[in-house]
Order: C-alpha cells, then sequence, then structure tokens
C-alpha cells in the first residue's frame, strides 16, 4: 500500500493574461499608464498551494488528498470544475457567503511574476477543517501558504502551530511551505520571526522559498538585496555562503529538520539535521535517517526548453521532491527531479501541463540534462 499524503492550505483560481513574446528588463518596458497592449489570450487554472503541489503530486502518483477552502460563487464553480476533473474534490470545503480567492498573475517575458492577490476564503481556514482521522492515516502531512491566510498567522500562529503539532501527534512527517508577504498587509505587520519560532518544532520539511524567509527573518537583508539586484530578479545576485547560508542557520536553529531554499532560475540550497533529529520526522515516512544526515549543497536548476512562466514553478519543484521522499528514492535523486520539475514548469503558463512522471524526468536527467552555470 502506497503512502497517504495530505496537502492542505491556501488555493485560488490563477488567471494569467498572455503577454507578446517580447523580452522586457523592467515592468515598465511593457506596463505604462494610459497604454493600451494587445494581449495574445489567457491562462486560467487552480493555483496556490493546494493545486499547484497537491494536484502535481497526484500526477506524478502520490496518494494524495487535497484540502482547502472556497466560496459558493463563479470562481469556486471553476475551481471545484478543475479539481473534478483530477477527482480530488472531497476534500475542498465550499463555504456560503465567502468568495473564492483569485490571483491575476502577470508573467512578462524576462522578468519575475507579479501578482494582484485576494485570499478570499482563504482568510477564515483553520485548523480544524483538518479532520483528526485524516492526519491518523497520512504519512506526510504538507500545508502551504499561512502568510495569505489570516487565520493561520493571527494571534502569533496559534492555529497554524495547533495544526502542524496535530500533525505530528499522529504520526506522519510534516512540511510547511511560505508565501510572499505583502508589507503593506495585516499579515506584514506578523511577527513571522515568532510565528515560525513556535511551529518550527514540529515541522520537518521546511521549503519557503529564499526571498519569503528573508522577509521574515531579516527584512533589512532583503532591501539591502533589492538594492544590489537594481529592479531585476535578485536570485541572481546572491551569494550562497553570504546571502543565503546565514538564513538557513536561523531555520535549522529554530528546529527545521530537512531544509528546502528555493533561489529562483539558479536552483534549490539544501541542508538536512543529524541523524538523531532526523528521527524524530514522522515515522509513518520511514525515511532512511542513515542517508539523509547532515548534508548541505546547492543544487543546480536545469535548461528549461523555453521559459513562459513561473507561475507554480516553485510549487511543482516541491511536490517532485516530496513524492520522490514518499517513494524511498535517495536524497539526490530527490533534490535532481525536485529541480527538473521546476524547469518543465516555466515551460508552460500552468503549473501542471508540462509536468512529467518521475520516471520520464530521471531518463531526461541521465540523458545529460544540461544544468544552468555547466
Amino acid at each position: 500500500m502506497s503512502k497517504k499524503a495530505i496537502v492542505a492550505g491556501h488555493i485560488c483560481l490563477d488567471i494569467t493574461p498572455v503577454f507578446p513574446d517580447r523580452r522586457v528588463d523592467q515592468p515598465g518596458d511593457l506596463l505604462q499608464p494610459g497604454k493600451l497592449l494587445h494581449m495574445q489570450g489567457v491562462d486560467v487554472h487552480t493555483g496556490g498551494a493546494v493545486a499547484n503541489t497537491g494536484l502535481a503530486m497526484k500526477i506524478l502518483g502520490a496518494d494524495v488528498k487535497l484540502m482547502g477552502k472556497a466560496g459558493r460563487d463563479a470562481f469556486g464553480t471553476m475551481v471545484q470544475s478543475i479539481l473534478r476533473d483530477y477527482g480530488v474534490t472531497e476534500g475542498l470545503l465550499v463555504a456560503d457567503g465567502e468568495a473564492t480567492s483569485y490571483s491575476v498573475v502577470l508573467a512578462m517575458p524576462g522578468i519575475d511574476r507579479i501578482f494582484l492577490h485576494d485570499p478570499g476564503a482563504n482568510d477564515t481556514f483553520c485548523a480544524s477543517d483538518v479532520p483528526q482521522k485524516e492526519l491518523e492515516q497520512a504519512a506526510l502531512f504538507h500545508f502551504g501558504y499561512p502568510p495569505i491566510m489570516a487565520g493561520m498567522y493571527r494571534n502569533d500562529g496559534e492555529e497554524l502551530v495547533e495544526l502542524m503539532k496535530r500533525a505530528k501527534a499522529a504520526g506522519a512527517a510534516t512540511s510547511l511551505d511560505m508565501a510572499a508577504v505583502d508589507p503593506a498587509s495585516e499579515a506584514g505587520k506578523a511577527d513571522w520571526r515568532r510565528i515560525l519560532e513556535a511551529v518550527m518544532p514540529y515541522v520537518d520539511f521546511f521549503v519557503p522559498s529564499v526571498e519569503e524567509i528573508c522577509y521574515m527573518l531579516d527584512p533589512e537583508r532583503l532591501s539591502e538585496w533589492q538594492t544590489r539586484a537594481a529592479g531585476k530578479d535578485l536570485t541572481e545576485i546572491l551569494d550562497i555562503e553570504k546571502d543565503v547560508r546565514p538564513l538557513a542557520d536561523s531555520c535549522m536553529e529554530m528546529g527545521a529538520k530537512v531544509l528546502i531554499l528555493k533561489c529562483g532560475a539558479p536552483g534549490i540550497y539544501y541542508r538536512t539535521a543529524s541523524e538523531e533529529q532526523l528521527r524524530k520526522i514522522g515515522s509513518k515516512l520511514e525515511l532512511a535517517t542513515a542517508a539523509w544526515a547532515d548534508l548541505e549543497g546547492f543544487e543546480r536548476s536545469y535548461v528549461p526548453e523555453r521559459i513562459l512562466s513561473g507561475a507554480g514553478a516553485g510549487d511543482t519543484c516541491i511536490a517532485a521532491f516530496l513524492t520522490a521522499v514518499l517513494e524511498g528514492y535517495a536524497p539526490e535523486d530527490c533534490l535532481h527531479l525536485a529541480a527538473a520539475a521546476g524547469a518543465s514548469c516555466v515551460a508552460t503558463y500552468d503549473s501542471l501541463s508540462g509536468l512529467q512522471p518521475l520516471d520520464k524526468l530521471q531518463e531526461k536527467i541521465r540523458a545529460g540534462w544540461k544544468k544552468n552555470g555547466e
């Protein structure tokens, strides 16, 4: 019997206008007041950690249940329809009187995405929305995007801590992904260091982006990065030793067992704890702790066939990583597959249509798929 997984948290409808295929360096090269820009269609699909990571894991072969919250409105009907196509509507809560979350994703060729986001019903998602009986059947519990789910970060993350604590007590391995924070929003006023210190003892796999964790732990450092990047993708100017490693140190000190920091197009930084610490990971996962202990490095990304949009690439990357972990792959293979899935994702406008099964990704890797920087 395959190990069961749950992916819970944020879900939304992503609306991605298709920009002309003209590479730009700055958003202002295309977006100017009073300017009419001729678009080339629109891509509409589900987004958020539940849809991106959860559906990707299902496509990759995982036995996964998706748990999120939507409203009983037009966008909610569209979300339900998409999930129904994959046979995973059972865990979706549909709430009367609430709006379904949506994002308008501006994916201009040459620069990172810009999101116009309404969290909608995600703001009222709480720990009790995940049934205890489901946690008791799961080998892995992945939760995504608490920074855009008000109920999960208010009161110093009380609901988030409660949920992760329950999952750990049920014997599941736990995984936590984050999301970008709007500094001007309510989430921007939350004490994220305090939230992370409270929840991290109950987190086995911590998988945020480097920008997200930098904002939460060292916003002054993030401002310095932005100054150095001068409007371009800041992951391209980062030094692993000077910029990334100090943040990783903080995460490990807080209690993370396996740390994955998504560093955009360059690749993935990874770090694991000692074997003694790894033995605290949920027993139902049956992780080979000796093989996973005391690892550190940087997994460079693979060169994509083309680049259309980075939307969902980080989620897809994590989906491949977690699915490979569930299947018992060696650590290096889990990392290779994570990078390969991310490269496959950016070749399409959505996070799923470019995804290939793990064995197909491995075939491409073994055939000499070139990595960035080689």
